[in-house]
């Protein structure tokens, strides 16, 4: 169980909700890491008075340092800081940082044997097998966060080896689900930030909203529980109630329920083996029903160019992840259309070379490759 927290992202959704379960279950946090949301650090520094705080933006950084210049907690900025972060006597490094910047402080985690609990899924989305190396090497536990994930692992325990036939992952189908390719022509920003069950980031709610979120998701699983990516179930569940789980070889399904909130596989991270207590309660005659579908492919393309990607291997994966991560951030500034996102990432991807064996810089080559083609397309 964790005694002392490293959180990467604390200002995020995921972090703030990390910290919850920090303040809850008196674990603590010996380093902060955000990007530039200083009001927000000032607060977190100010409660949980960690050792380091460290800005990625140098000019917040330097407005924090200021700010707290009245507390013990060492104010850094930059790759430098992030690592100083990881380096201190914290024993689980929680990784919520947004996108593949969250893929060397996993690499630093494991490099210093920190259990890190991963929120980051496109650590393993870019650079799976340089991670699964790493763990091997080290012996570091690694634990998800990711709801998804989260659920499948928890309906793995006690699960003899050999027993599975497939992973169920599931997914709330985002705001348009049942739309048409005409009926998205024109959406917004605006109109893709409202998900129907999840508070989450902007980026992460518009890769929900074209199914990305799960193509990613189905990459993670693959590397994250050794499974072909055949045996992986996609199913629409509307309600975000059922966060996903396992099918076994007699036919029989575990899967984990709860209301769609974070706090629950957080906390599962932080305190495993262990359960603590949690007020977090569904009431299934409130409920009252339960509704899947499948995913519509044909409209939502990125999901099957993520099967794809991760089917072909390679530095696939991490061009389809680089061109997504351009498309969403160019959709929510109005450059490019809610469509264009997924012809553009199906570009990129069928545009990277195939390789069979690519060391951290080539997953980053491949990522740069990949946003500039996209900028280029536009």
């Amino acid at each position: 169980m964790t005694e002392k927290l490293i959180l990467l992202g604390s200002t995020g959704s995921i972090g703030t909700q990390a910290l919850e379960v920090a303040r809850n279950q008196n674990i603590e946090v010996t380093a902060l890491v955000a990007g530039k949301n200083v009001s927000v650090m000032e607060n977190q520094i100010r409660e949980f008075k960690p050792k380091i705080a460290v800005m990625s933006d140098e000019s917040a950084a330097k407005e924090l340092k200021l700010l707290v210049k009245d507390t013990s907690t060492l104010v850094l900025s930059g790759e430098k800081g992030i690592d100083e972060a990881i380096l201190t006597d914290g024993d689980t490094v929680l990784n919520s940082i947004v996108g593949i910047a969250g893929l060397r402080p996993t690499m630093t985690a494991i490099k210093n044997k920190k259990t890190l609990a991963l929120a980051n899924k496109e650590s393993l989305v870019t650079g799976g097998e340089l991670v699964k190396k790493a763990l091997k090497e080290t012996g570091v536990k690694m634990l998800p966060v990711d709801s998804e994930h989260s659920a499948i692992f928890q309906s793995l325990q006690g699960v003899p080896d050999g027993m599975i036939e497939r992973l169920l992952l599931t997914a709330s189908g985002g705001p348009f689900f049942n739309k048409t390719r005409e009926e998205l022509k024109y959406v917004t920003a605006k109109d893709a930030l409202k998900h129907p069950n999840w508070d989450m980031g902007a980026k992460i709610t518009i890769d929900s909203a074209t199914l990305m979120n799960k193509g990613l998701e189905v990459i993670e699983a693959v590397h994250l529980f050794d499974i072909d990516v055949d045996k992986i179930n996609v199913v629409i569940q509307r309600e975000s109630i059922i966060h996903s789980g396992i099918e076994l070889i007699d036919g029989g399904m575990l899967v984990q329920m709860g209301v769609p909130d974070m706090k629950l596989p957080i906390q599962y991270a932080l305190t495993y083996p262990y359960r603590a207590p949690l007020n977090e309660r569904l009431d299934l005659v409130k409920l009252a029903k339960l509704t899947f579908f499948a995913p519509d492919t044909e409209t939502f393309k990125c999901l099957p160019i993520c099967i794809n990607a991760i089917k072909e291997g390679g530095l696939k994966p991490t061009a389809a992840n680089g061109a997504n991560e351009m498309a969403v951030e160019l959709f929510l500034k109005g450059k490019i259309g809610f469509l264009d996102i997924a012809d553009l990432v199906e570009k990129a991807t069928k545009a990277q070379k195939m390789v069979d064996e690519f060391d951290l810089e080539d997953v980053f080559n491949a990522d740069k490759a990949a946003r500039e083609l996209v900028l280029s397309s536009i």
